[in-house]
């Protein structure tokens, strides 16, 4: 499942963070992360489903 959840968070960052943790601060700060730059949004995703 983490590696369905992992494509996700690659092709739409906040709702691979948004399947693992829900609406939450995490999500918010993802979104941020997300509209400053994609890389960034991504890093961020993949780390919070990796560390979970």
């Amino acid at each position: 499942m983490d590696l369905l959840r992992i494509l996700i968070a690659i092709l739409l960052p906040p709702l691979g963070v948004f399947l693992q943790v829900g609406l939450s601060k995490t999500l918010l700060l993802n979104i941020i992360l997300t509209l400053l730059g994609y890389i960034p949004g991504i890093v961020h995703a993949v780390w919070v489903i990796a560390k979970r």
